[in-house]
């Protein structure tokens, strides 16, 4: 029950990313930093079990994703879940300085930085978390037994269009 996925579907991630977004841009706009706490649960679920616990993920990966490409780009699993961990990270903070600080600015600071790192996976493809892990990799922070085909470039397919 415990565990990642490895490899992980692309088109799902940037689903999620995207759902990321949508709730993190409305928390801000309507000023609702306690919306971060929902947040937070979906990021720990999907650390904790991929998107078996998270009602975001089953959305992205049961639904969405199926419908908008027939053939999933796979990635590995070990910088997704990294990303989801920062995510994490960030909206537990976020919960925390609300509800335990009653610190607004603080909260939505924080969901700002998740926004901009969760658009940037929607819309660009490009995760934060994942290129924040490669660069640990390569300064052995992480070690290389974390993720052995995140070092075989050979083995990563060429990016789809979005």
């Amino acid at each position: 029950m415990f565990s990642f996925p490895n490899p992980v579907n692309e088109v799902a991630s940037r689903v999620v990313a995207s759902g990321v977004v949508v709730v993190a841009a409305l928390a801000l706009a309507l000023q609702l930093p306690w919306v971060s706490a929902i947040l937070a649960y979906g990021f720990l679920a999907r650390v904790a079990t991929g998107p078996r616990l998270s009602p975001l993920g089953q959305l992205a990966t049961r639904l969405v994703a199926p419908r908008l490409s027939s053939s999933p780009r796979l990635v590995p699993g070990p910088p997704k879940r990294f990303a989801q961990g920062i995510g994490a990270v960030l909206t537990v903070a976020a919960t925390a300085a609300w509800f335990g600080f009653h610190s607004a600015p603080v909260a939505y600071a924080l969901l700002a930085v998740l926004l901009a790192a969760a658009f940037l996976e929607a819309a660009l493809a490009f995760c934060l978390g994942c290129w924040l892990f490669s660069r640990l990799m390569a300064l052995g922070v992480i070690p290389a037994s974390v993720c052995a085909s995140c070092m075989d470039i050979s083995r990563r397919q060429r990016p789809v269009d979005a």
